[in-house]
């Protein structure tokens, strides 16, 4: 099977230390994967750093994929993580955390893959590939909506005007 890459990035209103400390959370994967996708976390540590695993189930519908992953290279820049063991026959999904400016953050996502030579897990791994920009898509609105800065005092007294 052939090496696919796909990359997507947005902008948040956030800085790279907030956005970088929300990614190395292991708990924002869940809040920012999109319905109908369950994903079920088994095992990881609560802030990832270099060399960590993260163990964890994707539910799509009633199909289990189990899925191991290791984190490398991971700094306020970003990190990779690596399918251990999963659907995929290779997985490689690099984060980077661009500054720019105080409070303004580019994500850039690139992931490279390779689908498994399998009739079911082959199926499987292009499904999921062709439903990255959707993914990736509701990533991207979730995260600065979590991330967007709240309203000043006197933005709140303006609104109730």
């Amino acid at each position: 099977m052939k090496l696919r890459t796909y990359r997507h990035s947005f902008d948040v209103p956030a800085s790279l230390r907030t956005v970088a400390a929300f990614h190395q959370n292991a708990g924002s994967m869940a809040a920012i994967t999109p319905p109908p996708i369950i994903v079920q976390i088994h095992r990881a540590p609560r802030q990832i750093r270099e060399g960590d695993e993260m163990e964890f189930t994707l539910w799509l519908g009633p199909l289990p994929l189990r899925w191991l992953a290791r984190m490398e290279n991971v700094s306020e820049h970003g990190f990779i993580d690596r399918q251990v063991r999963g659907p995929f026959a290779q997985w490689t999904h690099k984060h980077t955390f661009i500054s720019l400016g105080d409070h303004h953050t580019q994500v850039v996502d690139e992931v490279q893959a390779v689908c498994k030579n399998h009739p079911l897990w082959g199926l499987v791994g292009l499904s999921m590939w062709w439903g990255l920009p959707l993914l990736f898509a509701y990533r991207a609105w979730r995260t600065r909506r979590l991330l967007r800065p709240t309203s000043s005092p006197a933005d709140k007294a303006g609104n109730r005007a």
